[in-house]
């Protein structure tokens, strides 16, 4: 009986995997807030080896990577209502799974990355009729040409768990190339103060993990308000806002300390029309 093989964390597929391991660990366990089938049916048919990241995340991180989950998914919701025919891109999709949780039968979705992690994507989660993947960098600004936009239907971006790793300007760059490109459209993301980065980076490094280095941070809506006169404006949601979650005390003191500090949030950017 061959045993699987333990998880490079540093490669392309250990990265892809680890918030999918979070996504179908924990929505097993706390189904009220999400319920991610694909992903718990792509982990019961392949043999993968998640002991490494057990050992390097814990339960609040996989808690953290299913309350993403579901308020990405609440955003696309709420975009669906006014913009039942929209388009719905996901920048940076690694092995996202939320086109099967919130599809409404007729958007249109795109999941964007690099072309070695579209390569590893579509091994577990091929294209549909609707939802197909961009092997581009998303500062490639020809991925652009590669989406159906029509202003009257709507666009939103959405990326969860990326942005972090870019620096202020390269991100201040593509907005303002986005928001003149797609007027009325909106960006969903979520991020972290400057101190949460600060620690975020102290964690991972005690991984082993040099690359992986954090730079962008959120403290207030101003900064991203100051990027482009064509970004009309910016709000902030605390990152376990409007949660029902009762498990464990420590957990739940945890999230409010985390909620008040602005640790951790989801950030909405609506363009001009």
């Amino acid at each position: 009986m061959s045993h699987p093989t333990p998880l490079d964390l540093q490669s392309v597929q250990g990265t892809m995997l680890i918030p999918l391991w979070g996504r179908a660990k924990y929505s097993a366990k706390y189904r009220n807030i999400l319920q991610d089938k694909d992903a718990m049916e792509i982990i019961r048919k392949h043999s993968f080896d998640f002991s490494g990241i057990e050992k390097t995340f814990g339960d609040f991180s996989g808690l953290c990577y299913i309350v993403r989950a579901r308020k990405m998914d609440d955003a696309v919701r709420r975009f669906m209502e006014k913009h039942p025919k929209g388009t719905i891109v996901n920048i940076g999709a690694g092995l996202d799974t939320g086109f099967s949780r919130v599809d409404n039968g007729s958007i249109h979705w795109y999941n964007l990355d690099l072309p070695d992690s579209i390569a590893y994507r579509k091994t577990l989660l091929p294209d549909t009729e609707r939802s197909t993947c961009i092997p581009k960098s998303f500062f490639d600004e020809s991925w652009f040409d590669d989406i159906l936009f029509d202003q009257d239907n709507g666009i939103l971006f959405i990326s969860g768990g990326v942005f972090y790793y870019f620096k202020e300007e390269q991100l201040k760059a593509i907005f303002s190339s986005m928001a003149c490109r797609f007027p009325g459209g909106e960006v969903y993301f979520d991020a972290e103060s400057k101190t949460a980065v600060e620690k975020s980076n102290e964690m991972v490094q005690k991984t082993g993990n040099k690359g992986a280095q954090m730079y962008f941070y959120v403290n207030d809506a101003t900064a991203i308000q100051n990027w482009s006169t064509a970004i009309r404006e910016v709000s902030l949601e605390p990152y376990f806002k409007g949660l029902a979650y009762t498990d464990g005390l420590k957990t739940r003191a945890q999230m409010a300390v985390m909620d008040k500090a602005g640790m951790m949030k989801f950030v909405h950017v609506k363009f001009a029309d």
